[in-house]
């Protein structure tokens, strides 16, 4: 089997594959993050990488030969709701490149294809979506795999197995235990009470988003990509506040520990943010093999 992942960041698809025991013989990855490449060619040094999206014209799509398999998140920042005063949907710097992804899969017709992007993204969008796939999405929360809260809309002609139970992680679970002292905020904070997801609110000059520190004892809000700024998801750690650490990011995504090792802490959250919850992808992908 081939496979041509575009967007494919830190190669999340390639975990997934892996992680539900489906071969594959190359692996084709559009990708132009240098920290991403970096941490694909160190835990899969066998991938190909094709570079830019916008260069991978017809002639150098039939190089490539069949590709069975096509799976591509295409860039969200213009559809989600955290955008909502200023996102441009489809028609947006980034989320228009979908249109990309769209002539690609027209030009080489894989087997099968998965795409994934926001739920939170408006109607428009969805049903334009829909409408140049040609299949209707399934919306999973990653809650069910994992500590973190992450909804998501899956558009695939892989027929798709019910959901499992949930496994009923939170937080705590996945914490690191004695998180090294460069995590802690040494911030006055507002105490909510443990009954609270939002347990406490660090007194910074930020977005009220970038104030909240979570409880341990419930799930983590949906990461996202970091740039800096308070913009780490924080976490209440014996009785103080802390960003998460990048192995946490990791473990939130179902993603082996110190996969993304080898950037900075930023990179590697950042990486953690923009990818795929592992456990969902390969539930997905697992019907393949039927």
């Amino acid at each position: 089997m081939n496979v041509l992942s575009l967007f494919d960041g830190m190669s999340c698809g390639q975990i997934a594959l892996n992680r539900a025991n489906i071969k594959y013989d190359t692996y084709y990855a559009s990708e132009i993050n240098s920290n991403s490449i970096k941490i694909t060619q160190k835990n899969y040094p066998n991938t190909i990488q094709l570079g830019d999206i916008t260069l991978l014209d017809e002639d150098k799509l039939k190089e490539l030969g069949r590709i069975d398999l096509l799976i591509f998140g295409s860039p969200c920042e213009d559809l989600s709701i955290t955008k909502s005063k200023t996102r441009q949907s489809l028609d947006g710097q980034k989320s228009k490149l979908f249109w990309e992804a769209i002539r690609i899969k027209d030009l080489i017709k894989p087997r099968w294809f998965m795409m994934e992007n926001v739920a939170s993204m408006n109607e428009e969008s969805k049903n334009l979506i829909t409408q140049y796939i040609d299949v209707k999405p399934i919306m999973i929360n990653s809650n069910i795999f994992s500590a973190q809260d992450r909804e998501r809309l899956y558009w695939t002609n892989i027929p798709v197995d019910d959901l499992p139970e949930d496994k009923g992680l939170v937080l705590k679970d996945i914490m690191e235990q004695d998180a090294a002292e460069k995590y802690y905020y040494n911030k006055p904070f507002e105490f909510h009470g443990w009954d609270k997801k939002v347990i406490a609110t660090l007194d910074l000059k930020t977005h009220e988003m970038l104030k909240r520190v979570y409880n341990p004892n419930f799930k983590c809000a949906t990461l996202t990509a970091v740039q800096g700024g308070y913009q780490e998801k924080k976490v209440y750690d014996n009785g103080r506040c802390r960003k998460l650490t990048p192995i946490e990011y990791e473990r939130l995504q179902t993603v082996s520990d110190n996969y993304t090792y080898g950037v900075s802490d930023t990179a590697r959250r950042s990486m953690c943010g923009d990818g795929w919850t592992i456990d969902v992808i390969a539930h997905i992908f697992k019907s393949i093999k039927k």
